[in-house]
């Protein structure tokens, strides 16, 4: 089962997206995340009346999630912006040892076919081609195994990067903020997970083709599962002494060969493809999931910020 969230004739609504694109709109219900939280099971929406195309509407996030955590779990990733970054060789020994996360901005969710803002004082600009995970119920401290049957389903997800102002503020050895929390891309549909169970390998790996575009022409090319550690094991982790909750949304990270431009600059020595720029548009496509298409536009000017201050230390 597919669902879409969607504004038509200055309405929000939620759907079942049936196979010819038609969208099934569930009375009464705005918010996905929502629906998720009240336990309704798929069954259960399969008697929704036929609405409009999804041709005829604006395509929203799927969900907006209360929570947003951002996984690195592809190698190759790595090793290609290690090399952009500071020219080091290999991966960290470090991060063989758990699936490493940051907490993202879940207030800079756009939809599928969104224009997107450069991010304010940024002028290098990337996308990051990811699948998210999305939360179904509530869960704390789950083994992997425990944690299959709390993610619901699957949606395409680009972690945006303004490659500038991210390897600046990392300098002080926190972050990614400003450089990843202009906006992310959701779409077009949260997929159920049963309908992916046929790309699951022996490992536990969903083996989806990943292709990422810019203008047309293919940058990148990888699979899901060359992912290091499976979304239960992921979802495992982000449960450890805490809980996850229905909405919330575990990004895969980014796929390796071209599933961003800063990977192409570390393996090819130089900025090639360029930095994105308005008028540039990146297409994402996820078998199985779906494609997001978004165009970058202008952004606003930063608002001025003053520098720390040197101020003399007093003591009470």
């Amino acid at each position: 089962m597919r669902f879409a969230t969607y504004e038509y004739r200055n309405r929000r609504q939620v759907a079942v997206v049936e196979e010819d694109g038609t969208l099934c709109p569930l009375p009464g219900v705005s918010s996905l995340t929502s629906l998720l939280a009240g336990g309704s099971g798929p069954a259960e929406l399969l008697d929704a009346a036929a609405g409009p195309h999804v041709s005829e509407v604006r395509l929203l996030p799927p969900l907006q999630p209360p929570t947003v955590r951002d996984f690195v779990t592809f190698e190759e990733h790595v090793e290609g912006v290690r090399r952009s970054v500071d020219g080091a060789a290999g991966v960290p020994e470090r991060w063989y040892a758990a699936p490493t996360f940051y907490f993202g901005n879940p207030y800079a969710m756009y939809g599928p076919h969104d224009d997107i803002p450069m991010p304010p004082g940024s002028s290098v600009l990337d996308f990051e081609l990811e699948v998210a995970a999305v939360i179904g119920k509530e869960g704390r401290d789950l083994t992997p195994e425990q944690a299959r049957d709390h993610i619901v389903g699957y949606t395409v997800f680009n972690d945006w990067s303004a490659r500038d102002l991210q390897s600046a503020e990392m300098k002080v050895g926190l972050g990614p903020c400003k450089g990843k929390d202009t906006a992310t891309t959701l779409g077009p549909y949260l997929v159920t997970a049963d309908e992916l169970e046929k790309y699951r390998d022996a490992d536990g790996f969903l083996r989806l083709a990943l292709t990422a575009e810019i203008n047309g022409e293919v940058v990148g090319k990888d699979l899901l599962s060359n992912m290091s550690w499976t979304f239960e094991e992921m979802v495992a982790y982000a449960s450890r002494g805490t809980v996850v909750r229905p909405g919330d949304v575990l990004g895969s990270g980014t796929c390796g060969n071209g599933g961003c431009l800063a990977e192409l600059w570390g393996v090819r020595g130089r900025q090639d493809p360029a930095p994105l720029k308005p008028g540039d548009t990146v297409t994402l496509t996820v078998e199985g999931i779906g494609t997001v298409s978004n165009t970058v536009v202008a952004g606003p000017d930063p608002v001025p910020v003053p520098v720390a201050r040197r101020r003399p230390r007093e003591r009470p």
